[in-house]
């Protein structure tokens, strides 16, 4: 009896722990690997190492961001591809651009503007303009590995990226 009671008690917690780890992840956050370099220096500094991030889910689950904080979200162009960059523009925001269709762009309600760190070595908004913030997975917040580049991410806005100070009667 005391071997079947065990049994119970082992694919009960095996079962419970099925449920709510995807409930965990999906609301509070995970750990995930940053590949390539445009978000360098400030994410895979060494082209022989990749950094691996926690992604907070939590952070911003009412949109709540800010301008420098680095979040991940889904591409526009590639559903199935999730891509890490930095936020430039919110809301209403008016960005000088580099190389889009347009030299500035007034960034729209529901919306942010996105660069990587590596400027020419990013598919950003740049490429594919603002984006939803409905697309959103999460903000990265903590450097976990290597032990060597442990550290927390500071939402930090380069002054060459700052938004532009135009009315909207400015911007064509």
């Amino acid at each position: 009896m005391a071997i079947l009671f065990n049994l119970y008690r082992i694919l009960l917690g095996t079962a419970v722990g099925f449920a709510f780890k995807p409930c965990i992840l999906d609301t509070f956050g995970t750990i995930v690997r940053v590949d390539g370099k445009s978000m360098q220096p400030t994410l895979n500094p060494d082209t022989n190492n990749v950094d691996f991030i926690f992604l907070n889910r939590w952070a911003i689950r009412n949109y709540d961001i800010n301008r420098g904080d680095i979040i991940t979200f889904v591409s526009p162009n590639a559903p199935d591809r999730h891509i890490i960059k930095r936020v430039v523009g919110l809301a209403g925001d008016v960005i000088s651009t580099i190389g889009y269709k347009t030299e500035v762009v007034k960034v729209p309600n529901g919306y942010c503007w996105v660069e990587g760190d590596h400027t020419g070595f990013s598919l950003d908004s740049n490429s594919f303009g603002p984006i939803a913030l409905s697309l959103l997975i999460g903000k990265a917040t903590y450097i976990v590995w290597p032990p060597s580049r442990w550290q927390h991410l500071i939402s930090v806005l380069p002054s060459h990226r700052t938004p532009l100070n135009l009315t909207c009667t400015e911007v064509a």
